[in-house]
């Protein structure tokens, strides 16, 4: 049995809305076991959407600059300045601290953003974890923004009124695979190409009958769901403070790994695996899975990293009797 996590984004969670994806959902055999409602100012208290998007977020909002593990070359290359100096200097802001250092919103911190963005002043350190330098404020010193972008997006979650409609949901995986789950009944991530009688779809269609006050796009396509069983328990885990153990699919997965890797691949951990070894986001390794192949996936990761652990605790040890 697959289970997933599936909520109403706030540009699209009318009553008229939610009547449709129970609707759809129920009608394309997928079990709603529980729903309910989540305002923004909860998604904003308890940093809900921080942690759904923690990749993207941890840099934003969560971590502060001298916190993450930055390229120090790569800024250096880029800027032609020294990491460690700059941020001694107080010129290195995540996000949420550029807002309040320069004095802008989220959609005006955006602006600043896109205006650097087209005079090339960002540079990439890794997946979803960018550096932006931001000089054109105007009283304001010049600054360097860790992922910039974010809070505009965090914005439309917790702005005053925001919320979202959850629903946890259950289907037969041999009835209803992953991936036409995410394909067929959920629609792909831009409405325009989505399936007629898929949510997005249905949402792109007719989203002015379902009270939208605008068209769906790729960021605003009206409904979320996961990517895979697992991504699911994270975001069950995040949103309505599941625990694990009460969860059937989290129950077999801790069966596998301890609690802690739980917490941290939950959080889209880059995993090393195979021979030659590939490095690659947990999410990603198992998007579109069905619950026990997912399962079988995360325990020959799990088995890996412990196998390395043990080798190079072994290492350490070998190391300590010959010196």
């Amino acid at each position: 049995m697959n289970s997933a996590f599936v909520f109403i984004k706030p540009h699209a969670n009318t009553e008229e809305a939610r009547k449709v994806v129970k609707a759809t959902l129920e009608a394309k055999n997928v079990k709603i076991t529980k729903e309910g409602l989540i305002t923004g100012e909860e998604i904003d208290k308890k940093q809900l959407i921080d942690n759904h998007y923690y990749a993207i977020a941890s840099k934003a909002t969560i971590l502060s600059p001298s916190e993450l593990n930055v390229p120090k070359p790569k800024f250096a290359e880029k800027f032609g300045c020294d990491w460690d100096a700059t941020l001694a200097a107080g010129k290195i802001f995540n996000a949420k601290q550029a807002c309040e250092n320069l004095g802008l919103d989220s959609e005006q911190l955006n602006t600043e953003w896109a205006k650097a963005k087209k005079a090339n002043k960002l540079v990439k350190f890794g997946g979803g974890f960018y550096c932006g330098l931001i000089d054109t404020v105007e009283g304001k010193e010049p600054c360097y923004v860790m992922n910039g972008f974010f809070m505009s997006m965090r914005s439309n979650f917790v702005a005053p009124g925001a919320s979202i409609y959850y629903f946890t949901v259950e289907f037969d995986s041999a009835a209803l695979a992953w991936e036409d789950f995410r394909g067929a009944v959920l629609g792909p991530t831009d409405p325009i190409t989505a399936p007629e009688d898929s949510l997005r779809g249905m949402f792109y269609k007719n989203w002015e009958a379902y009270g939208l006050k605008s068209i769906p796009n790729v960021g605003d396509n009206a409904v979320h769901a996961s990517a895979s069983p697992f991504e699911a328990l994270a975001e069950k885990m995040n949103w309505i403070g599941m625990k694990a153990e009460d969860d059937a699919f989290g129950k077999q997965v801790l069966s596998v790994v301890d609690s802690k890797t739980l917490v941290e691949w939950g959080r889209d951990k880059q995993v090393m695996f195979g021979t030659p070894q590939i490095k690659k986001s947990i999410f990603d390794l198992v998007e579109d899975t069905d619950s026990a192949y997912c399962l079988a996936l995360l325990g020959m990761v799990y088995v890996q990293e412990d196998m390395k652990r043990f080798t190079d605790f072994t290492e350490e040890l070998r190391k300590l009797k010959i010196n």
